[in-house]
């Protein structure tokens, strides 16, 4: 038996993959992947293939990048954990300077854990804690987004809204007030944009107007609602919903787990619109895609009710083992360390603007009835007629489909259902942009026109 079989059977014995139906699983071998070289997986049959996803989303240097594995490596000679109970450590120290220095304006205070849907838990858990400990008891319910997506934890399922996901958890959540969509083509309150003057986001005027006195914070992917498809917001969307959430004593939390780090074009999502939350979520391309930290930045205000003598219990009783781990902190700051050196956002513009030239060409195939872009974030959904509109059977999985056959190509990449996700790592080539167009487009004319070039 190879080396692939005898994995795979391993895998089909004892694996549980996420977010995968598994009796579909022993039908659809699974690539197995083994090395990394830059941008680029290798399979333990030694085929390549471009990390067009970017390792969900994370890749931002490539892999195995020299410098972070080097930090890495003089980290483990040093300290390889210790807890930030009651104790802290030279790196935690540093990378929250670092965190703060860069974050939006107001944004002092870091507290770290391990996971997006983690760096949101305790986002949450602050905010109804601060409106508890500042006098305003009744401030306890939130605000969110129809096609949210902030994580698998409950507390972040709760203030999520994609019902595939989060439905069946229904009894085990806690109530949220919902604002619309804000997904121009399909409007919900069957409105055109710019002539709206963004209503879904005004809708947050009379929400809060009525019942602000019980609501402690507003979260919200900036700019790309990611999960629900790569939903990207209009312009003056973001700006509009923090205006609202100020005029109304209303906590304001960014989750750019997914958008941070220079992802959508900017360093941080919220800086595209001069935007100052309380709390925010960073995880993902934290440490450059390579090790599991998470963190929630605060401002001072949120920070200083948290304040007081022992015996008031004000503390946030809140923290995990791994909490801040060095190795961790050592990966994030040599990647924070290589974006500065390389200027790598500024040096993003030539590849976005290629991306985007790339997707008009492909959002003329007969089946793909829209393109979606913000910086390296980019998604192509697929339906049956174009002129309609009309959705395909979910039977189909045609944006598995896809996916599956831009893999012979050479290129790994994921979908969200019939949205086809394109999330190339920052560090990526022309050439390598160039390669994914190309093979997503020969890939979605394989599967919905026949093979059509």
């Amino acid at each position: 038996m190879d080396q692939y079989q005898e994995l795979l059977g391993q895998d089909l014995d004892h694996l549980w993959h996420p977010f995968t139906q598994m009796s579909l699983w022993p039908g659809e071998p699974p690539l197995i992947i083994e090395r990394a070289e830059g941008n680029w997986l290798i399979d333990v049959q030694g085929r390549r293939y471009l990390d067009g996803v970017s390792s969900l989303w994370v890749t931002v240097h490539g892999h195995n990048h020299p410098a972070i594995k080097a930090a890495i490596a003089a980290q483990l000679e040093d300290l390889d954990h210790s807890t930030l109970l009651g104790l802290s450590h030279p790196l935690a120290i540093r990378l929250a300077g670092e965190l703060a220095a860069i974050a939006p304006a107001g944004l002092s205070k870091v507290f770290y854990s391990e996971s997006g849907s983690t760096a949101v838990e305790i986002a949450l858990k602050m905010a109804f804690q601060y409106w508890q400990q500042s006098g305003r008891p009744k401030k306890k319910t939130f605000v969110t987004l129809e096609g949210a997506y902030h994580g698998d934890t409950l507390g972040s399922v709760s203030v999520g809204g994609i019902d595939l996901f989060h439905q069946i958890y229904g009894p085990l959540l806690f109530p949220v007030h919902r604002l619309p969509q804000p997904h121009c083509r399909l409007c919900r309150l069957g409105l055109n944009y710019p002539s709206c003057d963004l209503a879904c986001a005004s809708a947050l005027e009379p929400l809060l107007a009525a019942h602000g006195q019980e609501i402690c914070a507003l979260i919200v992917e900036p700019r790309v609602q990611g999960a629900a498809g790569i939903i990207v917001q209009p312009q003056g969307y973001l700006r509009r919903l923090w205006e609202i959430c100020r005029a109304h004593e209303v906590l304001f939390i960014a989750d750019e787990v997914a958008t941070g780090f220079g992802r959508t074009g900017s360093l941080f999502a919220c800086q595209l619109e001069d935007i100052e939350p309380d709390l925010m979520a960073v995880g993902k391309g934290l440490t450059g895609g390579v090790l599991p930290l998470s963190a929630t930045l605060a401002s001072q205000r949120v920070y200083e009710a948290f304040l007081g003598r022992f015996e008031e219990f004000k503390t946030f009783f809140h923290g995990h083992t791994y909490t801040g781990n060095p190795i961790t902190c050592a990966a994030a700051l040599a990647s924070l360390e290589l974006m500065r050196q390389g200027d790598l956002v500024a040096k993003m513009a030539p590849r976005i603007a290629q991306l985007s030239q790339g997707l008009q060409e492909i959002a003329r195939r007969p089946h793909v009835v829209e393109v979606r872009q913000q910086g390296l974030m980019a998604g192509i959904e697929l339906v049956a007629d174009k002129a309609s509109g009309q959705a395909y059977d979910p039977a189909l999985r045609m944006g598995h489909q896809v996916i599956m056959a831009c893999r012979p190509l050479g290129v790994i990449i994921r979908p969200l259902g019939d949205t086809v996700v394109l999330m190339p790592p920052l560090s990526s080539s022309a050439e390598e942009i160039g390669l994914l167009l190309r093979v997503v487009d020969q890939a979605i004319a394989q599967v919905t026109e026949g093979g059509r070039p």
